[in-house]
């Protein structure tokens, strides 16, 4: 048997000769060897977190590579996006769906206002169908109103339905529909699509009954109210581009942001 010393001796002898044959084979090739190794990538910086160590969150979320991710400077980030251009048979079909779906509203004015903000042909939202009024009315644009429709009819309305047979849909309490104002009423930056008219906040649902859903942290709740808010959540993200509920972050505790703002190849982003 050969002994554990034998082996390491054997073992130091193969290492030796490994060694002067690939030394030899630098030489011979006349291969020089770089004064350093490669510099590894730079680590991507973090997002910046909060004091509850949650990343900081505004009405728009990161994008994906295939999205315009560049930064403006500060004086190109200072000049807002237009009032969005409404085409005339875009809008003459979101305006005809609205009455088919028996919604009620106001056709209004444009709405000029400072620094970016405003709507060519804003509308003012009542009900969504007769029976799930909008409480208080929202000024949105047309597109709006008709996600926030669809969302109500197609979703909302069967969720409850299943959660709660016996409850009936009563409004939608909105916190927020046309404001001129920054992303999450920041003093500068970049203008919310609030202050385009392509925005709302629903801070609950009230029932006949008299009771409500207020929109509050609710990812651990196990109960039916849990599990309906969830769903709700869940649903907006086929009807709006952008959804924001109390996961995001502090400013959206205690409503759900939903938005229309159009992103690169169908991207959604649901928080």
């Amino acid at each position: 048997m050969i002994s554990r010393k034998s082996r390491r001796v054997e073992t130091v002898v193969i290492r030796k000769k490994l060694l002067v044959a690939l030394v030899s084979t630098i030489v011979l090739a006349g291969a020089t060897l770089p004064e350093r190794g490669p510099v590894p990538e730079e680590k991507p910086a973090a997002a910046p977190e909060k004091a509850d160590g949650k990343p900081e969150v505004t009405e728009e979320r990161p994008v994906p590579a295939d999205e315009d991710t560049s930064t403006p400077s500060e004086e190109s980030a200072e000049k807002p996006s237009p009032p969005v251009k409404e085409d005339a048979a875009a809008y003459a079909a979101c305006i005809g769906e609205l009455r088919t779906m028996s919604a009620s509203f106001e056709e209004q004015p444009a709405v000029d206002g400072d620094g970016g903000c405003g709507m060519e042909k804003p509308i003012l939202l009542r009900s969504i169908d007769g029976k799930v009024s909008v409480d208080p009315p929202a000024q949105v644009r047309c597109e709006t109103a008709l996600a926030l429709a669809r969302w109500t009819s197609g979703s909302v309305r069967p969720a409850l339905a299943l959660s709660h047979p016996g409850e009936t849909l009563k409004s939608l309490q909105q916190a927020s529909g046309y404001v001129c104002r920054n992303r999450n009423g920041a003093r500068n930056g970049r203008i919310s699509e609030h202050a385009l008219g392509n925005a709302i906040d629903i801070a609950g649902l009230a029932f006949e009954s008299g009771r409500t859903l207020a929109i509050e942290p609710r990812d651990h709740d196990s109960t039916l109210v849990g599990a309906l808010q969830r769903a709700i959540v869940a649903s907006a993200c086929l009807y709006f581009p952008t959804v924001l509920d109390p996961g995001s972050d502090a400013a959206h505790e205690t409503h759900l942001h939903l938005d229309v703002r159009k992103r690169r190849n169908g991207f959604r982003y649901c928080w």
